[in-house]
């Protein structure tokens, strides 16, 4: 075009004209100086999860004017206690970085958390409002709880010190007491479903006096399923009286609101689930101790009647010596029946005590045998056994697992997993078919 001159770099002179990835390294390195570590909030877009464990999403602002794209590396995504989803606040910390392959900005996430406890509270207090409104925590639905219950269900993980706190309890004061476990998640993406399930499994089996649903404590986000609507739900429908401890003393869910009685720890869970065998015999012995007692004074009225008796008989000896052999004879039945009834008793505590330790080595022993399935099972499904039978995993410089040609493209940097170490390699030609 007339009047316009062609660009000629040489003709300014001591200008630097970069090539693009000493251009793309350049930023960089600007980044990390001007930013170093940041933190920041935002809606989680576009997650996914790769083979090889790496998360990658978008962070956006929640008008939706601006986003950045984020990796998480494998080591990072396993520290979650949360499953993370699109839709979630969250806040995030890591390093800014520019990947070179495509000039994009992204952020290094070394550290994710659900956004602001404050949002928790107020969706605790919107579904508190809501479901009192129901009547699901009305007084007059609570139910009383067995005084002496032969069976105690508790819904709680396997891996967690409240289960240990609650069979330690049972097991010191009353050890006469049958314990079944309805094992569940306590936290966790899955955890609701799962405690709903094992409430209706314990419900429909109906094999417990009373229900204990119980975990130890944790911030509001740990404690969280316990205030999923379909778990406050399954805690008030329970056919069976339900006591919820979860958490510390100050830790308050909408389960503690729904269930027949809430318990500040689990192990006060089991002290008020069974009473103590002791103080069960404490009040035995009393009751045996005032029908002795009455017993006694009863003798000794019916005594006295004789003796009154004797004295207008012709021969009073013949006759108090009678009625003195007779009242030997009562002392004597009424001590060995007194003397019986304890020793049943005590022989019904012991056999308990067997059966409930049966019954707990037999469940760690199937509990034993799951563990040791599942473990063959993902041993089985390592792909690096496949590997090394002389195949090799094939993967992008990003990390992601090549499964078809479609996610290849000429000159593509790979990644090779051999059975006896790593190779990088490069497609020269990419053809399909």
């Amino acid at each position: 075009m007339q009047g316009v001159e062609p660009f000629d770099p040489r003709a300014t002179p001591g200008r630097v004209v970069w090539d693009v990835a000493g251009l793309l390294r350049a930023l960089a390195d600007a980044l990390a100086a001007r930013f170093g570590a940041v933190a920041v909030q935002g809606e989680i877009s576009g997650f996914s999860r790769a083979a090889s464990g790496h998360c990658y999403f978008n962070l956006k602002d929640p008008s939706g004017a601006a986003a950045v794209r984020c990796v998480m590396f494998r080591r990072a995504a396993t520290l979650l206690d949360f499953a993370p989803a699109d839709g979630m606040q969250v806040e995030l910390r890591g390093r800014l970085a520019v990947y070179e392959a495509r000039g994009d900005l992204q952020l290094m996430v070394e550290g994710m958390r659900r956004a602001g406890a404050g949002l928790l509270m107020e969706q605790f207090l919107r579904l508190k409002a809501r479901l009192e409104a129901e009547g699901l925590f009305d007084t007059a639905r609570k139910r009383a709880l067995p005084a002496f219950p032969r069976c105690v269900g508790v819904v709680t993980s396997l891996a967690t010190a409240a289960l240990q706190d609650v069979a330690t309890a049972l097991a010191r004061r009353a050890p006469q007491v049958r314990v079944i476990v309805y094992p569940a998640a306590v936290q966790g993406a899955e955890a609701p479903a799962q405690l709903v399930r094992a409430i209706e499994l314990a419900g429909s089996r109906a094999d417990a006096d009373v229900l204990i649903v119980c975990r130890g404590g944790g911030s509001i986000e740990d404690l969280w399923a316990f205030n999923d609507e379909r778990v406050v739900r399954a805690v008030a429908s329970s056919p069976l009286p339900v006591i919820c401890g979860v958490g510390h003393e100050s830790d308050v869910t909408l389960s503690d609101f729904a269930a027949d009685l809430r318990a500040p720890t689990p192990t006060a869970a089991a002290e008020l689930a069974a009473p103590s065998a002791r103080d069960a015999q404490a009040v035995l012995g009393a009751w045996a101790h005032r029908l002795a007692r009455a017993l006694g004074q009863r003798l000794d009225t019916q005594a006295q009647r004789l003796d009154r008796v004797a004295m207008r008989l012709a021969r009073p000896a013949d006759a108090l010596r009678s009625h003195g052999k007779a009242l030997a004879l009562l002392d004597q039945r009424r001590r060995a029946l007194v003397q019986q009834a304890v020793v049943r008793q005590a022989q019904r505590q012991q056999e308990q005590a067997r059966r409930l330790h049966r019954g707990v080595v037999s469940l760690l022993r199937l509990r034993r045998a799951q563990l040791e399935a599942l473990g063959a099972r993902i041993q089985a499904l390592d792909p690096l056994r496949v590997v090394a039978r002389g195949y090799a995993l094939i993967q992008t410089a990003e990390g992601a697992l090549v499964v078809e040609p479609g996610q290849l493209r000429d000159g593509m940097d790979l990644q090779l997993t051999l059975a006896g170490g790593q190779a990088s390699v490069r497609a020269e030609q990419v053809r399909r078919k």
